[in-house]
């Protein structure tokens, strides 16, 4: 649900955060424009998935060491002022020690290196598609946009137009995330 409030004013961040502060209990984001959106809770298939999207990732993470694994409850900053939750994210070991602890504590101010978001039966494609480009134009170097229900992903990389993939069992990291590889027969 997109709740667009700029008749009134802009959300300014001081005002977003104290309405993520003051609803704890919702899904939020902000997108660069001021608009205010409201995600719905996911189902128990999506849900899992997510999981075994956010295990793989962190598995992978824990053996090499490399970085820092976020999951869909994590939010970010982005350059252009939108605050976003992918529904996982991974950010390089170097880029995230140099953030100070309280941006650390708080929606970390960048964008994450590698960003996948999983279509769920609640999402509309198109949104999605415009998140991903999104992270893209705002320093995300990798990213997966998977869609079960079709058994496609759409990979974002920069300076690269969208490549659509149907039916793959696997997708590599590439060298954004090496020997990193996520297995889609878990999701589809």
């Amino acid at each position: 649900m997109l709740l667009n409030l700029s008749a009134i004013a802009p959300i300014k961040e001081e005002q977003y955060l104290k309405i993520c502060e003051d609803n704890p209990d919702l899904k939020l984001e902000l997108d660069q424009f001021g608009t205010l959106i409201i995600m719905p809770p996911t189902g128990g298939t999506s849900g899992n998935r997510n999981a075994e999207i956010t295990y793989q990732l962190q598995a992978w993470n824990k053996q090499k060491k490399l970085g820092k694994v976020f999951d869909s409850s994590t939010e970010f900053k982005l350059p252009n002022g939108a605050f976003r939750s992918p529904d996982a994210a991974w950010i390089s070991k170097m880029r995230w020690d140099r953030l100070t602890k309280e941006d650390q504590d708080n929606f970390p101010p960048l964008a994450p290196d590698f960003v996948i978001e999983l279509h769920s039966s609640s999402d509309r494609l198109k949104p999605l598609q415009e998140k991903m480009q999104e992270y893209i134009n705002n320093g995300v170097r990798l990213g997966w946009l998977i869609d079960p229900q079709n058994q496609q992903v759409e990979v974002y990389r920069q300076g690269h137009s969208v490549e659509i993939l149907r039916s793959p069992n696997s997708l590599s990291g590439e060298d954004i995330l090496p020997e990193f590889v996520l297995d889609l027969n878990e999701i589809w």
